[in-house]
């Protein structure tokens, strides 16, 4: 038996018809039945419901896990069960219609042929008066045989639109000898269309799609053609809702590439530059596929303005630093300069500071000038240091890469018993980071890298040389995947690797601030230490900055599992070493081990550890939020 299966007809359709005839009945709730219904339908049960209240019958679903849940959520007879003045013809009519949906929903799981027996009894003692079992033998489930994906429209002989029709058959989700769902002929038609209207052809459609069905072999064949419609380009960004900030700023901002395919994550990449620049609070853009040229389509940009002038009031909790106060203010447009100007004041236990950083629109190339300053008090090793920096030059960000060229004034100030002496310099400074994560704020695979390379003189006691050397790197990567009881979802492990390594080459005698020197320890580099806990150790037992650093860490995140679900909640576990010196020779690698927990919240990553640190026979708990590179 071969049968099609229209996949424009959601499963629920016949059900909701159904339901409709119910009502239009009035005053019985089924249409008369027919000779051939009531040779199916069980013997009429003797008197009625009783009307005071309760429901009027239970339901009980016999079937296997991979079926039992979605009947039960689903059957239209469960809607009836409230009906307490429901009489038993009208119950038994139910019942036949509830063998009709039951075996549209089965269909809709791909299980075609099933056998299903269902009963009505009486029970006086229980919730209910009657009760309906479903029993239910769902068969063979129908896997999928054939896939056929054809194209209409200019991709369809269009050689360099080759690789986009390869992609969308390469990245078809319901395979040959895969489970056949509804569900999952849906979604695969779905994804299908987002591969095509992504890069190209944003008026990209389906023009039609069948699935033939042969229950009797439980096969599946399936097919679809697309239509892509006109390729389209990226014209002049327009933007609408401009009032305070220039227009030709917001296009430098967004950088959209003028003259190029069409390609959504572009598309999508520009919108979130402007959205982070500041300079508005809401952005939306779209690509105007109503025009006359769509190899000169206009991007569409609908912003609203943020205010001039705003001040944001923060609050926030480390186990580093415990509770931190903040207040930022910011003036999107500096009189004279037209720069936009960030301010920001902090309190913690550990660190006070008050800075500013002034930033230019960048212009064409995506250069921008800046200049910031900062004045802080914070413990650094054993001591409490006062120390200031200035800094000025040009800077650059791409979808990746962030890089800078600036000078910069240093000078620190220590505080405490034979506290290192003061120290100020002047450097000439390069900043290189790279990320390629899958996600900024949670990712699940990716790597960041991220370099600074100075070099300058000491401008306190003798003036001498020196050149600082500094970088870190992130690299997550799948391992592993769990998956819940139920079969339907499974999510990957990753293994998080972290190294971190610096220098400062001088002599002896030349006297470097300690904010260019380097302290480690704490939630984000060796856990079971506290902040800045390791560093140089004098013979007095004092811990200062030292020249040279080194610090690597690798951690396991498994996604937990609970009563055969999968939660948003993971499992780490974790070991970290760092070490401090002011020679290389000297690193002697302090060790933190321990295990943590996971949370996906909506804000972020949620992580908690509790680590021990080897070296001080200690337990830290390490508590923060999201993810930062």
């Amino acid at each position: 038996m071969v049968r099609a299966v229209p996949s424009l007809a959601p499963a629920w359709m016949p059900a909701l018809l159904f339901v409709g005839a119910l009502l239009l009945q009035g005053c019985s709730l089924l249409p008369t039945r027919n000779s051939a219904e009531a040779d199916a339908v069980p013997a009429p049960v003797t008197g009625t419901a009783p009307k005071t209240g309760g429901d009027a019958f239970t339901v009980d679903v016999r079937a296997p896990a991979p079926v039992h849940d979605y009947l039960v959520r689903n059957l239209e007879i469960q809607r009836y069960r409230a009906l307490s003045d429901l009489g038993a013809s009208e119950l038994s009519r139910l019942m036949v219609a509830a063998e009709a949906n039951a075996r549209e929903l089965l269909g809709t799981l791909g299980y075609f042929t099933p056998t299903l027996t269902l009963e009505l009894k009486e029970t006086p003692g229980g919730k209910a008066p009657r009760e309906v079992t479903i029993t239910v033998e769902p068969g063979e489930q129908t896997r999928v045989s054939t896939v056929q994906i054809g194209f209409g429209g200019p991709i369809a002989d269009d050689t360099a639109s080759q690789a986009q029709r390869d992609a969308i058959r390469t990245g078809w989700t319901l395979r040959a000898g895969q489970p056949f769902s509804q569900q999952a002929w849906d979604n695969a038609k779905a994804a299908a269309l987002r591969n095509l209207t992504a890069k190209r052809y944003p008026t990209g459609s389906l023009l039609s799609s069948r699935a033939d069905i042969d229950a009797d072999r439980s096969e599946a064949r399936l097919g679809v053609t697309y239509v892509s419609g006109p390729p389209y380009r990226f014209g002049p960004l327009e933007v609408h809702g401009s009032q305070r900030y220039d227009a030709d700023g917001a296009r430098r901002i967004a950088r959209v590439p003028t003259g190029t395919d069409y390609d959504q994550q572009k598309l999508l990449d520009a919108q979130q530059r402007l959205a982070s620049s500041g300079y508005y609070d809401s952005v939306f853009l779209t690509l105007d596929t109503e025009g006359n040229n769509p190899l000169w389509a206009p991007v569409i940009a609908q912003v609203h303005e943020a205010p001039l002038q705003k001040v944001v009031l923060g609050a926030g909790f480390t186990t580093d630093s415990g509770p931190r106060l903040s207040v930022d203010h910011i003036h999107n447009q500096l009189p004279l300069l037209g720069w936009r100007a960030v301010s920001k004041l902090s309190l913690d236990r550990e660190t006070q500071s008050l800075g500013t950083d002034w930033n230019a629109i960048p212009d064409d190339k995506g250069w921008r000038p800046f200049v910031s300053g900062l004045l802080k008090s914070e413990t650094s090793g054993s001591y409490k240091v006062d120390s200031g920096r200035l800094r000025g030059g040009i800077g650059r960000s791409s979808d990746h890469i962030d890089r800078s060229y600036f000078l910069q004034y240093d000078y620190a100030q220590n505080h405490g018993i034979d506290a290192p002496p003061s120290a100020s310099a002047l450097s000439i400074n390069w900043n290189w980071t790279a990320r390629y994560f899958d996600d900024a704020a949670a990712p699940t695979h990716g790597h960041g890298l991220a370099l600074e390379l100075g070099t300058g003189y000491t401008l306190t006691g003798p003036r001498l040389p020196f050149t600082r050397a500094y970088g870190r790197w992130v690299g997550i990567f799948p391992f592993g995947s769990v998956q819940g009881d139920d079969g339907t979802q499974a999510r990957q492990g990753r293994i998080q690797l972290r190294a971190e390594g610096g220098a400062v080459f001088a002599k002896d005698a030349a006297q470097i601030p300690s904010t260019l020197m380097f302290l480690t320890g704490g939630d984000t580099t060796v856990r079971g230490y506290s902040y800045r806990q390791i560093g140089t150790v004098r013979a007095d037992g004092q811990i200062e900055a030292g020249r040279y650093l080194a610090v690597a860490s690798a951690e396991w995140q498994r996604p937990f599992v609970y009563h055969g679900k999968l939660t948003d909640w993971e499992s780490v576990v974790f070991i970290d070493a760092g070490a401090v010196a002011d020679k290389p020779a000297e690193l002697q690698a302090k060790v933190g081990v321990g295990i943590g927990a996971r949370w996906r919240s909506p804000v972020g990553p949620v992580q908690a550890d509790l680590a021990y640190g080897v070296a001080t026979r200690r337990f830290r708990l390490h508590l923060r939020l999201g993810f930062s590179f």
